[in-house]
């Protein structure tokens, strides 16, 4: 756990904004991209890397705007790469747009592996040394810079193809005035026994080919890919082995694999270790942080990400909710609250009792009997194995337990349902939904067209209790999923339709809740769980039936 000696200050580095990016299906519009900066400024990250200036409008666009932020802690970095060869730097239209950005540092990725100087860029590595020099020279003489670091590319590679022209690579860096040398494993494959061993032999050669102390060089920062899925690993042995800067995304975010997860690390470095990073309380809001940027880059979220995944502190196993209940940190390694998330109680068939008791306890109290729970229990094995899945509908949950002690109410009666497809050649399809209710004394006959036969059914059941139970309009789908429960029976397999609403309750606050149907038809299914659904609202907001 944390020790005395490891209280030094890490910075923390993310590229969220420019290397997340490259991840696909990730894409992030200005807006995005100033709000997500505004938020690593609050929760204190040392540098925000905003883009390459000359990429794209977007990028000139953010360092045109980020200027007019009142960031309190975060320097926002200005990427790009080295002048071309045989061009003066003063001369490079890609130099020139990174001192005319406003950013007041700036970071230059150089290629450090004799193979990419060799067979990529086809250069000499004379020239590809001088390169480096001097963009980082120009960009340091810039009266706009502060800084200047530089991203030594595919480092953990060139370092073992050829460790002498690596160290070379750095050092023409440091004779330009960089602050920071930043170790890149961009192809993500190195083991963090490499890692280790690089960082320990790195400062010693170096200062021995600089002719000076380790003391005065450039500090050394990581930053890791996780192609071989060791990111975190070798971001942290990094730092154990002295670097003072962590690179990475926030929720690991990044072309193939990913970048370092920021997140963990940042965990990882101050709740285990001992470091300083970001400001203090900082750590309590990593969750807030991590569902914000899956947000605005479109991207689902990792429901197992280590501390801020949905599933990191969730419970399903009868005998660890047992435990969890009676000794928390017996199956949890630091508290949920400590990084913005929350413990989970959930009920499946591999359930105890002990998973009703937690889950319901807190809303129906007594009435969750030891007999309550057996009933429930049994009644909730049986119904996953034909497919059902209480883990993501907690809605339906409770309506079975509502069912289990005799108060659930009746709020209508259904006659029946009917979809009618049309479907014609060259014209866009037709769905009518019929439905036919008794609501108290009243049969509610109802029809209604959508946009194919879920919609249809929610519309014409909502006409029906409408004049009933008006607070449904309160009511909102937001998300539907259909998944086949059994598809070795092909086209007449079950299917598990899974349905996520949301509306305000009765204390104004905005909740979502979701609920499950399963059959072998897939409109049936979709049936239970929109029915479902209304009903539960209807309970919770103590609507009479």
């Amino acid at each position: 756990m944390a020790s005395p000696e490891n209280n030094r200050r890490i910075e923390i580095y993310d590229t969220t904004l420019r290397d997340g990016t490259q991840g696909v299906g990730v894409s992030l519009t200005l807006t995005d991209k100033l709000a997500i900066t505004q938020l690593l400024d609050e929760m204190g990250v040392d540098f925000v890397e905003g883009g390459y200036p000359l990429s794209n409008p977007k990028d000139v666009a953010y360092f045109e705007e980020v200027q007019k932020l009142e960031l309190k802690h975060t320097r926002v970095c200005a990427f790009g790469m080295t002048r071309r060869k045989g061009i003066d730097p003063a001369d490079d239209q890609g130099m020139q747009a990174l001192v005319n950005s406003g950013a007041p540092i700036i970071t230059i990725v150089g290629k450090t592996w004799d193979l990419h100087v060799d067979e990529v860029l086809r250069i000499s590595r004379e020239e590809n040394l001088a390169m480096i020099r001097d963009s980082v020279a120009f960009c340091r003489s810039a009266d706009s810079v502060q800084e200047v670091f530089y991203d030594a590319e595919h480092f953990f590679d060139g370092y073992r193809a050829n460790p002498e022209y690596a160290r070379q690579t750095l050092q023409a860096a440091i004779d330009g005035g960089a602050t920071r040398l930043v170790l890149c494993d961009t192809n993500g494959g190195s083991m963090t026994d490499w890692v280790t061993q690089v960082m320990a032999e790195l400062k010693e050669k170096l200062a021995v080919d600089a002719d000076t102390s380790a003391e005065s060089l450039p500090s050394l920062a990581i930053h890791c890919h996780n192609d071989a899925g060791l990111a975190v690993a070798n971001s942290q042995a990094a730092v154990a082995a002295g670097a003072v800067q962590v690179q990475g995304t926030i929720n690991g975010i990044g072309e193939r694999c990913g970048n370092v997860d920021l997140l963990t690390v940042i965990a990882n470095l101050k709740l285990k270790l001992g470091y300083d990073c970001l400001i203090d309380g900082a750590v309590a809001r990593l969750g807030e942080l991590s569902d914000a940027v899956y947000e605005k880059a479109a991207v689902e979220p990792n429901d197992g990400q280590p501390y801020v995944g949905d599933n990191a502190f969730a419970h399903k196993g009868g005998m660890h909710v047992h435990a969890v209940q009676r000794i928390a940190h017996s199956y949890e390694h630091v508290e949920p609250e400590s990084v913005g998330n929350q413990r989970r109680i959930l009920v499946s068939e591999l359930s105890g009792r002990s998973n009703i008791a937690a889950t319901l306890g807190q809303k129906f109290g007594d009435a969750v009997t030891p007999e309550v729970q057996t009933n429930l229990l049994t009644k909730v094995q049986d119904l996953e194995h034909r497919g059902y899945q209480f883990e993501h509908a907690p809605a339906s949950l409770e309506l079975l337990m509502y069912e289990a002690i005799g108060q659930r109410p009746s709020f209508w009666v259904r006659d029946h349902y009917r979809c009618v497809i049309l479907g014609v050649p060259e014209e866009p399809t037709q769905t009518e939904a019929i439905v036919k209710l008794t609501v108290g004394d009243e049969v509610e006959h109802r029809v209604a067209e959508g946009d194919g036969p879920v919609n249809a059914l929610d519309a014409a059941l909502r006409k029906a209790l409408r004049a009933h139970y008006p607070q449904i309009d309160e009511l909102t789908l937001t998300d539907y999923a259909v998944r086949v429960v059994n598809p070795t029976a092909q086209s007449a397999a079950k299917v598990r339709a899974t349905a996520e609403f949301e509306a305000r309750g009765v204390d104004g606050n905005l909740r979502r809740f979701s609920t499950i149907g399963v059959d072998e038809n897939i409109v049936d299914a979709s049936w239970q769980a929109l029915s479902d659904a209304i009903q539960y609202y209807l309970i919770e907001v103590g609507a009479e039936k």
